[in-house]
């Protein structure tokens, strides 16, 4: 097929794109930097842009959705923008074009309303009850992708969950830059179980995704590698790969959402371009557990995770002692 897969410049966005070319597909990328992916052709420019995205649509037979907004905070027009009005403008052109298959990438934070997730299914997004920007305009876009749906364009949502590996400049190199400075707290005992996605494992079911459009599409399935693991054992296992100490202070779990909140509600009066130390999403995200029933997806997808949460920090180890400068 040939394929259009939009931020591609990003960590998954990146290794999505590489798992497709591999996999004997033509792939094309949208986004506003150069994606460095091997045998693919680059087209720059954003998704909000009708022009140029109706020229990257034509000629396609499938589009992988990953271009976003992504950010703990930020101007709350601007995420629409992107998110929202950025998806639109992709869909619109996918479906003048005819392309048949639309994978539009999304996040379990659409339905997570701050309550524990044990064992959950993917449920259904929702803008209204969502916590934070990105999580409220990611939801309205996944909606508004899966009203797109039809017999002559195939669109399927996939929800990868805290996708972590060797090169992540987001979950990984934030943690562990806050342990090296001593900023990073347990909240609670840190003994919340979530679900986490090894990046090879998230890039093989976007892969899976775009092959099994046909049948599976109308609905939204949640990616993980069906591990769940206390937030301390994932934090504790990224840091040791990385060499420095891990977590050993805390902070309970209730003062650190009503600090995030605050700290919210500071940086919507003060915006800047530096990432605010803690919001409720956050809280929430350390001190609850989210885990997700896998049978769906695996079943829907006919795919299952190759890279397991041990072999993940075997090669995140050998990433840092490779290139201890990261």
């Amino acid at each position: 097929m040939k394929v259009l897969v939009t931020g591609a410049s990003g960590f998954l966005g990146r290794a999505v794109a590489t798992r497709i070319a591999r996999a004997g597909h033509d792939v094309t990328t949208l986004q506003r930097r150069p994606s460095g992916v091997p045998e693919v052709r680059d087209i720059a420019g954003s998704v909000t842009d009708p022009e140029v995205v109706r020229g990257a649509v034509e000629g396609h037979d499938a589009i992988v959705h990953l271009a976003a907004k992504v950010s703990l905070a930020g101007d709350p027009a601007e995420f629409a923008r992107v998110n929202i009005g950025g998806t639109r403008i992709l869909l619109d052109a996918a479906r003048d074009a005819g392309v048949p298959r639309f994978v539009h990438v999304s996040s379990p934070s659409v339905a997570h309303v701050g309550r524990a997730l044990v064992g959950a299914g993917a449920g259904t997004a929702d803008p209204r009850r969502t916590h934070g920007e990105y999580a409220r305009t990611k939801a309205a876009a996944e909606l508004l992708a899966l009203t797109y749906d039809s017999p002559t364009m195939a669109v399927l949502a996939v929800r990868p969950h805290l996708v972590w590996g060797p090169g992540d400049t987001q979950l990984v190199a934030r943690i562990i830059d806050r342990a090296r400075r001593g900023r990073l707290p347990l909240l609670d005992h840190g003994a919340a179980l979530i679900d986490s996605t090894y990046v090879d494992n998230a890039a093989d079911a976007m892969l899976a995704a775009l092959e099994r459009a046909p049948v599976a599409h109308g609905r939204a399935l949640v990616v993980t590698n069906g591990e769940p693991r206390p937030v301390a054992e994932l934090l504790g296992g990224m840091c040791r790969a990385a060499g420095v100490a891990t977590p050993s202070w805390r902070v309970p779990g209730r003062l650190a959402r009503a600090a995030g909140g605050a700290v919210e509600r500071l940086w919507a009066w003060r915006p800047g371009q530096d990432e605010p130390p803690m919001t409720r999403f956050l809280a929430e995200q350390l001190s609850t557990a989210h885990w997700f029933d896998q049978r769906e997806t695996r079943e829907a997808l006919a795919w299952n995770p190759r890279v397991s949460i041990d072999e993940g920090m075997a090669r995140l180890g050998q990433f840092y002692r490779d290139a201890p400068e990261a």
